[in-house]
């Protein structure tokens, strides 16, 4: 009994010890809709899709501090800070535009396939790949040149991508229920495995050193998974509408942000188990999200709502209440 009773003190004393909570809010403000946000966890700035340009923010200051301008539908934020480049996935102008990452200044703009939606830099190789959901295709750019070096099919609608650092992305298909994985190098799709029982799979991290997946489910689980061996060992419980992911490697804590009913759910690992700690309550549209590796903080944009125009319509956004409100214990 009293093993029991030191064991059962033990787990709610670890489940209390995390405790995240909304601790600050940066104002934002402007019209129009987001997506994914990217943290520069070095230079202390986030990177912020705001429907037709790019929000930058300094974290620390909590102030708007720059903006890149004509990013028509933008989706996501990749960043490669030894090359001083950032590049942004504009859906519905199908184009990347290259930036600078200290002057902000535009430096090209790329043709990609039809629609890109997420976007990643892999730093093995150094190339961008845009994961592109209306051509169902990845449009591979040289990082230093802007160059467009190749077309990946991927046999369905990707999302979120994820990059372990030796050359080997892998990404979320969506309409598949998949996981597809990519060479980086030879620009190959050279695995692919089923996500069952994850339905409609968008945002997705990756613990590197341990080779796990983290997929994040719209019938509301996270699908994690064994790249290497290709299946899904695990199925932990999240909250509705989620649509990021993201992984602590110091806290070895897995995360989703789950708009619809405005939590973030907090998984832990202990003896290759994954389980639910925590649902953090944030707000309602809080649907993507940003690690900050310094603080251990998450940035997730989020808005005030209005009335539907029209049944099964999005809520409208009311003007001027577009913020990033932050997360941490």
């Amino acid at each position: 009994m009293k093993t029991m009773l030191a064991l059962l003190g033990l787990t709610a004393a670890a489940m209390a010890a995390h405790g995240y909570h909304v601790i600050k809010e940066i104002k934002i403000g402007g019209e129009g809709g987001w997506d994914y946000v990217t943290m520069d966890s070095a230079a202390r700035r986030l990177y912020v899709s705001h429907g037709t340009h790019t929000v930058v923010v300094d974290v620390d200051a909590g102030t708007v501090v720059g903006d890149i301008p004509d990013t028509q539908g933008v989706h996501g934020i990749a960043l490669a800070p030894d090359l001083n480049r950032g590049f942004t996935s504009n859906g519905r102008a199908n184009t990347v535009t290259i930036f600078d990452l200290k002057t902000l200044k535009t430096i090209a703009v790329v043709k990609t396939g039809q629609n890109p939606d997420a976007i990643a830099f892999e730093p093995f190789t150094g190339r961008v790949f845009t994961f592109n959901g209306r051509s169902k295709d990845s449009t591979v750019i040289n990082a230093k040149t802007g160059a467009v070096e190749g077309t990946i099919p991927l046999g369905g609608k990707p999302e979120f991508p994820a990059a372990d650092g030796k050359g080997k992305l892998y990404a979320n298909i969506e309409d598949t229920n998949e996981i597809v994985e990519v060479d980086a190098k030879t620009l190959a799709v050279t695995k692919r495995y089923s996500l069952a029982p994850c339905d409609s799979p968008s945002g997705l991290a990756m613990d590197t050193k341990n080779r796990r997946l983290f997929s994040v489910c719209d019938n509301k689980m996270m699908a994690v998974s064994d790249p290497d061996a290709g299946k899904v060992i695990a199925t932990p419980a999240v909250g509705k509408g989620p649509d990021a992911a993201g992984f602590d490697v110091s806290l070895n804590l897995a995360f989703s942000s789950n708009g619809q009913d405005g939590t973030l759910t907090v998984v832990s690992e202990s003896g290759g188990k994954f389980s639910v700690v925590e649902n953090a309550p944030t707000q309602r549209g809080a649907r993507t999200m940003a690690l900050d590796t310094k603080t251990h903080n998450i940035l997730l944009p989020t808005a005030d709502f209005g009335p539907a125009p029209a049944p099964n319509a999005r809520p409208t956004i009311l003007p001027d209440s577009f913020r990033i409100i932050i997360v941490g214990r």
